[in-house]
């Protein structure tokens, strides 16, 4: 379809026991002894994508990029964009000021390393920069990245600015500085907002909600979307891990659809790497100002 919009395709590249929502169940000091699988998980990505001749941004993990820097260059040489998940996967809000400073340089630095060229973008865990973290904006300008990802407009018990723009935007950061911001992509759907960008999402609602909500964003509001996923979404094999009783439904349900659903996702929209999709966005004159709960 020639009035196709082009969106932005996202992978947040960390193993399957890195969740929040497994955080309680598997003490971080114990991830080198889990069992990985987020390379394979990894490639079976990029190989769908490669069928289906399209690019996507790779949010990475620091801690997964240190331990699989070959990962990354396989990335990067495919003609992805890599992108930076942090360093711990921890969320924004409960690590200190100087946690977060240390973590992001320390995850940038070995992303650039590994690809040997500057890695512009940030998306935090969990989408844990909230009102309560708009600080860390902040560091993401003097780290240097250009744009972030992070800022999901709905109400969640873990993340969320519920009245933030829905569409791409420049932020004003808390000490002055400004950053392009793409937030997580919402819907009006029968005048509620639901978010359609993916992940368990994806995997939770049917389908057509999906694309119904993605095909309003692109076709009545006429601007791209952001959409995600992770690696694990597509293992359906891999180890059960206990948790609590919400947080095993949120994580295993539907595992066996991402990988079909996502193939016809591939072919219902155009998609390409966020920082190529952000050069064709017009963003407001006047950066916005979020303000702190």
């Amino acid at each position: 379809m020639s009035d196709r919009i082009l969106n932005a395709m996202t992978i947040d590249v960390e193993e399957h026991f890195q969740v929040a929502a497994f955080k309680n169940a598997v003490d971080a000091g114990t991830w080198g002894n889990q069992p990985s699988r987020v390379v394979a998980n990894t490639e079976r990505c990029l190989k769908v994508l490669d069928d289906a001749n399209t690019k996507a941004t790779f949010f990475t993990l620091g801690w997964v990029a240190e331990r699989y820097p070959e990962l990354v260059r396989t990335i990067h040489r495919e003609g992805h964009e890599v992108a930076c998940h942090g360093y711990s996967h921890q969320l924004i809000y409960e690590q200190s000021r100087e946690v977060f400073h240390q973590e992001t340089f320390r995850a940038k630095r070995v992303l650039e390393d590994a690809i040997g060229g500057p890695v512009h973008g940030y998306r935090a865990a969990s989408y844990s920069i909230t009102r309560r973290s708009l600080w860390a904006l902040d560091t993401l300008v003097e780290a240097g990245f250009r744009y972030d990802s992070s800022i999901f407009p709905v109400h969640h018990d873990n993340y969320g600015i519920p009245n933030s723009p829905r569409h791409p935007y420049t932020i004003e950061t808390p000490n002055g500085g400004n950053l392009v911001e793409f937030p997580i992509t919402t819907s009006k759907i029968a005048g509620v907002k639901v978010p359609v960008a993916g992940g368990g999402y994806f995997r939770l609602f049917p389908y057509w909600l999906t694309r119904t909500g993605l095909r309003r964003v692109n076709y009545v509001e006429r601007r791209p979307f952001v959409f995600y996923l992770h690696p694990w979404e597509v293992d359906p094999e891999q180890p059960r891990i206990e948790a609590s009783l919400l947080s095993r439904f949120r994580h295993y349900n539907n595992l066996r659809k991402t990988e079909p659903r996502l193939k016809t996702l591939l072919s219902d929209f155009s998609f390409d790497r966020i920082d190529r999709v952000l050069d064709r966005v017009v963003l407001a004159d006047e950066p916005l100002a979020l303000s702190p709960a």
